[in-house]
């Protein structure tokens, strides 16, 4: 997976994301928001297909993460697998290549922040993310409720 930006790639990643994201809680971008991270040149993404591996040019992609690199940092801004193929394992190898990726451009660490309750949880507990703090009533739930944000974090040294 590289940084070379193919002419599809926004359209994959926005075909998983407005499938992958549950509206109630508003975490999914727009194209905008999308093409913005993307133009600042700190911002990278990884796309895999349903086998695990990077999709051929038009081939469509069963998950993405979008990240940005800061000094010796990395932050996962989005990670995300179409409903219908979770649990198979892409999520796990998009935050592996997202660990390499990160490595490669001189990351030592990793920092990710989700909504409590969020199902990836265990996902990214199992490839070796930590909680390293939370924030009260960060998030808005459904029916008005606030969720907390947790952080996590891998270190890469």
């Amino acid at each position: 997976m590289t940084d070379i930006m193919q002419s599809d790639d926004i359209e994959r990643i926005m075909a998983i994301m407005e499938r992958a994201f549950d509206p109630v809680f508003g975490e999914a971008w727009n194209r905008r928001q999308l093409t913005d991270a993307l133009m600042l040149g700190n911002c990278h993404y990884g796309l895999l297909n349903a086998r695990c591996i990077e999709p051929a040019a038009g081939e469509a992609a069963a998950g993405f993460f979008l990240s940005r690199f800061a000094y010796d940092e990395e932050e996962l801004l989005l990670v995300a697998v179409l409903p219908g193929l979770r649990g198979q394992g892409i999520g796990e190898s998009l935050l592996r290549r997202f660990a390499e990726q990160a490595r490669a451009r001189g990351a030592q660490r990793l920092l990710l922040e989700m909504r409590e309750n969020n199902r990836a949880e265990h996902l990214y507990r199992r490839t070796g993310f930590t909680p390293i703090g939370r924030r009260p009533g960060y998030y808005s739930g459904p029916n008005g409720t606030r969720l907390a944000a947790i952080t996590f974090e891998l270190s890469l040294r």
